[in-house]
């Protein structure tokens, strides 16, 4: 499982498991994928369930 992030700022992908990781990072500065891991943490189930649901 992994999420994308994209904006004006830059793009990356974090793997969902075995567990939350920085998988690709283009232009994002370290405070800025620090707040994107922590909004990961604090929606986890719900990006999981929706992966879940879009792809199983």
């Amino acid at each position: 499982m992994r999420v994308h992030v994209l904006s004006g700022d830059g793009e990356a992908k974090f793997c969902l498991e075995p567990e939350i990781e920085l998988a690709r990072n283009y232009r994002f500065n370290r405070a800025q994928l620090r707040t994107i891991e922590q909004l990961i943490e604090s929606h986890y189930d719900e990006l999981t369930a929706a992966w879940k649901k879009h792809f199983c």
